[in-house]
This record gives structure tokens, C-alpha cells and sequence, in this order.
């Protein structure tokens, strides 16, 4: 069975604040853990009004601290904009703190603009040592050597799994020359997500921590009792979308019955490329979205964006999205997919 997860947005909604948006990823978080999803994950994203997971690694504590069984983890941190020393120093304590639930998720862009690069105080050619910086963090989470003088104090020994994160075949070939999971984010990049499959799979070596290939794709999928429901739930994330083109990001709006009133034909072709491979609709057409999807892509596992301004319309879309899927026990109890059994059960 495919795995399925989750990548929380962390949205900040309109007439609501932060921690409203904090809290409301934790309860997401554990309602999943009881739906049987096997991961919950959140992403780095700086001076976004809309997004409150900024300072992601106090967030996945947040989210850990209310749950029991879930990996919990970033989807990812985007390396180039931090020092590998103090991400395992975070990491590492993330790892002690929650046991065996720790996952650490690397992406190569900076995740904002160039004007917060420098506020970040890290130099725009920061993502050229990527690859380096990867092998770097790898080491500090390794066990100690003898006489090792230099250690990321706890993260020595905790040896937190890292995932290779990507929107293009950079990020595939990493992961493959490493030996590390990988996961595309086809949820709005989804332009080379067969071609960045393949090469991954056909290029990937054996390393200590994956014995064989493992890969993971985004996909928005909003679910509801109707087609026409969903559809007009998924006009939230349209309008998200259509902003992000027009470079006035802000708060979750609530949907609209009419999208084409909101967007000009030349936003509605750029955001519908971008959301190409998303799935909206009623239980049927979820199901059926979902199993084409995963027949398409060979993916170990599927990790889902449900964009939904309501949180209990959101609960309810990833209640849906599990029956459909077939997680029918908690992620504790689920039997464990072989490669990860391979791999030290991820």
C-alpha cells in the first residue's frame, strides 16, 4: 500500500492570527496520526503574511508535542539560508525530545525573496554548496568518532533521516548520488515530475540509509461530499495561487463562487499549469484521482496539500482522502512499508 502523509501549509486565515494557524496544524496533526497518515510535515517559508511555520523547527515541536506516534518534520528547511551546524543542533534535540519521529526534509531555493535573503544574512550564493552542505549536516548526525572535536551537541548519534526535496532534476540527482529518499513537489511544480522520477530511480547508489530507491510526490487534493463542493472549496487556494503571481501574497481567503471573476486568463492559465496535478472533487472522484496518480508515478508515497480555509471543512477533506486511500489503522499499528523496514524504519 501507498503511504500517504501530509504537508500542512500552516496558512494564517483572514479575521484569524498565528497561533489560531499553530494550533490549528497540531489538531490537524493529530486527527491524521488517528487516520493512519504516516507523516506530518511543514515548510520554511520567510516573509509570507499568509504563512506562520517560519521558524519551522519550534513548529514541528509545537505540532510533536500533540501528537503520539506521527513523524513529524520539514518539508522541508531550506538549507542554503542556515549553517548545517545549527539545523542539527535543532534537529538533533528535535531527536531526543520526540524518539524515532524526526524527519529533516532539505531544499536547495532560499524560499523567499532576495530582500529577506539579506535580512537572513546568508549570501544568495549559499545554494551553489548545497550538495557540500548536505554531506555536512549528514556527518553531525552520525555517531561521534574518538577524539572528534567538532560535534553538533545532541545531534551526534541521533542519526535524523534526510530527504532530498526538489521542483526540478537538480534535487532528483542529489538524492540518487546520495542515496537518500526524495520527494518532488509536483503539488506546484509539477512541469518535471516523471522525468525527475526516473532519474532518481535510475541513478540512485545504496548508502547507509536507504538500501533502495524511495519516492515521495505532493499533490493538492481537496475532497468534500460533491464535486461541486470541492471545486468551490479549492477556489481558496486558486486565489493563493493567483497572488503569489501577482506578488501580493497575503491571508487565506474564504472561496468564492465564481473564480473566473477573480483571476485574469493569463493568471487562470499560469496557476492552472501550476496545479495541474491536483484532485478535487467528492469521495468517487478522489479515489479514483488518487489511484491514477500513484499508478502513474510508481511513488512509495503520496504527500497531500489540502489548501482549505476552513479548519473543520479541512479535517473533513483529509478524513475523506484517508477512507479513500485505505488507511484504515494509526501509523503505529499500520504494517511498515518494506523499504523502510530496509532502511531502519523511517
Amino acid at each position: 500500500m501507498t503511504h500517504l502523509s501530509i504537508l500542512d501549509l500552516v496558512r494564517i486565515r483572514e479575521n484569524s492570527d498565528a497561533r489560531t494557524a499553530l494550533d490549528h496544524a497540531r489538531d490537524l496533526a493529530a486527527h491524521a496520526e488517528t487516520w493512519g497518515y504516516t507523516r506530518f510535515w511543514v515548510a520554511e517559508h520567510h516573509n509570507a503574511s499568509g504563512i506562520a511555520s517560519a521558524a519551522t523547527s519550534i513548529v514541528i515541536g509545537h505540532i510533536a508535542a500533540g501528537t503520539k506516534t506521527i513523524r513529524v518534520g520539514a518539508g522541508g528547511i531550506m538549507l542554503p539560508n542556515h549553517a548545517p551546524y545549527i539545523i542539527a543542533e535543532q534537529f538533533g534535540t528535535l531527536a531526543h525530545l520526540f524518539p524515532g519521529r524526526i524527519d529533516l526534509g532539505l531544499g536547495r531555493a532560499p524560499g523567499t525573496d532576495g530582500l529577506t535573503v539579506r535580512a537572513l544574512r546568508r549570501p544568495p550564493e549559499s545554494a551553489e554548496t548545497f550538495p557540500r552542505d548536505v554531506v555536512e549536516l549528514q556527518a553531525y548526525f552520525a555517531p561521534a568518532m574518538p577524539g572528534q572535536r567538532l560535534r553538533a551537541i545532541p545531534a551526534a548519534g541521533t542519526e535524523v533521516p534526510l530527504w532530498i526535496l526538489g521542483s526540478s532534476t537538480f534535487g532528483a540527482q542529489l538524492a540518487a548520488q546520495l542515496g537518500l529518499p526524495y520527494a518532488f513537489a509536483s503539488h506546484f511544480a509539477p512541469q518535471s515530475l516523471l522525468e525527475a522520477l526516473e532519474i532518481y530511480r535510475h541513478r540512485f547508489q545504496p548508502s547507509e540509509q536507504l538500501a533502495k530507491p524511495y519516492a515521495m510526490a505532493g499533490v493538492n487534493i481537496i475532497a468534500a461530499e460533491t464535486d461541486a463542493e470541492a471545486r468551490r472549496l479549492a477556489t481558496t487556494q486558486q486565489m493563493s495561487f493567483t497572488n503569489l503571481i501577482r506578488g501580493t501574497r497575503g491571508l487565506s481567503s474564504p472561496p468564492i463562487d465564481d473564480i473566473e471573476t477573480y483571476w485574469s486568463p493569463d493568471e487562470k492559465a499560469h496557476v492552472q499549469g501550476m496545479m495541474a496535478r491536483t484532485i478535487a472533487g467528492s469521495p468517487e472522484t478522489v479515489r479514483a484521482g488518487l489511484a491514477r496518480f500513484i499508478a502513474e508515478t510508481g511513488v512509495d508515497e503520496v504527500m497531500i496539500v489540502s489548501d482549505i480555509y476552513d479548519h473543520a471543512a479541512r479535517l473533513r477533506s483529509f478524513e475523506i482522502i484517508a477512507s479513500v486511500g485505505g488507511l484504515t489503522t494509526p501509523a503505529d499499528t499500520a504494517p511498515a512499508h518494506p523499504l523502510l523496514q530496509a532502511a531502519g524504519g523511517y
